[in-house]
């Protein structure tokens, strides 16, 4: 329970009992695989944790033609108010997301300024063509009438790509110019350790190495006291 994908499989079976590869590919019709995690093997294991749970029940076994015997699940009261629950809480409660992007920039000094500036332009070459495709999508589900809300899921996704482009965009421009608070300081850095200067050697008098801006540095790797750590 806190997989998107349970909530999904409640999701669908509030519409009517199904068999789990009826469910796969229900979602799968319904494009739903692009914003929640979904394979065949841990769809079963979800379905089998509902179970456990209550919240789902088998309802009937049911063969097509010579294909194995399959089971078809319905949900039960307390899995109907489990979804609505837990929908209404994802719905209305922000959640803190540690994304693989916001963990790169916590770390991005690691690299020299010039070839993060590169990373992040070619992160941005493929945020155009995602934007794109999520465009594309979009204009084509509303040219044969499907109504937004059946496409809320990719609009959202528009937006995110957009801000992410225009953030790494600048960011990007920034480092290259120079504009961004501390570059100047992380250039020399990187030009000190590239000419020899290990990094401890560099921590050991950083203002010496970097001017004032230096202090930031030693600041920033000096241990916190008890009552911050706790």
């Amino acid at each position: 329970m806190g997989n998107p994908l349970a909530l999904a499989v409640l999701g669908c079976l509030s519409e009517r009992p199904m068999h789990p590869y009826e469910i796969s590919t229900t979602l799968r019709s319904r494009g739903k695989e692009k914003s929640i995690k979904l394979n065949y093997g841990s769809l079963y294991s979800v379905v089998e944790s509902l179970q456990r749970h209550g919240l789902v029940a088998p309802q009937e076994t049911v063969r097509d033609g010579r294909r194995p015997e399959r089971t078809v699940y319905a949900i039960t009261a307390a899995g109907r108010a489990e979804f609505e629950d837990w929908l209404s809480e994802l719905l209305s409660v922000p959640t803190r997301e540690y994304t693989s992007l916001e963990a790169a920039l916590s770390l991005m000094p690691g690299l020299a300024p010039g070839e993060v500036a590169r990373l992040l332009e070619e992160r941005c070459g493929r945020l155009e063509m995602e934007l794109r495709s999520e465009r594309a999508a979009i204009d084509f589900s509303r040219e044969h009438g499907l109504p937004d809300i059946f496409i809320i899921e990719i609009l959202l996704r528009e937006a995110m790509l957009g801000t992410e482009l225009e953030f790494v965009t600048g960011l990007a421009r920034d480092i290259r110019s120079g504009a961004l608070g501390g570059a100047k300081t992380w250039r020399r850095m990187h030009e000190l350790l590239k000419s020899g200067l290990t990094f401890e050697a560099l921590l050991a008098d950083p203002v010496h190495h970097l001017g004032e801006e230096g202090r930031i540095l030693a600041f920033d790797h000096v241990a916190p006291p008890d009552e911050l750590r706790s």
